[in-house]
């Protein structure tokens, strides 16, 4: 299937750094197969899931927006930084838009390292640092209303 029929907008690429934007849930093999190689002794894939309850009420639904120019340009930044502190091979990010259910994937961050604990420690800071600095807004909605919980995954 190709990438508008997915709904991808917002997709970039070179030999270190990946990313794009998806209308609704994602499966998350996309970023996974983007950081894949022999040359990586560890790939750490997190895949970050809409739950049932949050803030002790039942939630139906989360709703993201993305401001998609500055998610690009703020992703890239994060990326730079984290590989000055981080031997990583690749990072590959995917991110929802717009609606997606309970037990749905809205982030992938999937990151590729010769060894262990870089892709850990570089997995954990960019998620981290995508949910305090990159313009994704996010919806939380209930049975009975919604409530915009503000920056981030």
């Amino acid at each position: 299937m190709s990438d508008a029929a997915l709904g991808t907008r917002g997709r970039m690429s070179d030999d270190t750094f990946s990313f794009r934007l998806q209308d609704g849930p994602l499966q998350g093999t996309w970023a996974e197969n983007r950081v894949s190689g022999a040359d990586a002794g560890c790939s750490v894939v997190f895949r970050g899931t809409v739950r049932e309850q949050a803030r002790g009420r039942a939630v139906v639904r989360l709703e993201y927006e993305a401001y998609e120019d500055m998610v690009e340009a703020e992703l890239r930044r994060i990326w730079k930084e984290i590989t000055t502190r981080h031997e990583v091979l690749r990072v590959a990010i995917e991110h929802s838009s717009g609606v997606v259910p309970v037990g749905g994937c809205s982030v992938v961050v999937a990151i590729a390292a010769a060894h262990r604990a870089a892709a850990f420690a570089a997995a954990a800071e960019m998620m981290d640092q995508l949910k305090a600095r990159v313009p994704i807004w996010k919806k939380e909605i209930y049975a009975d209303g919604g409530e915009w919980i503000g920056q981030g995954s």
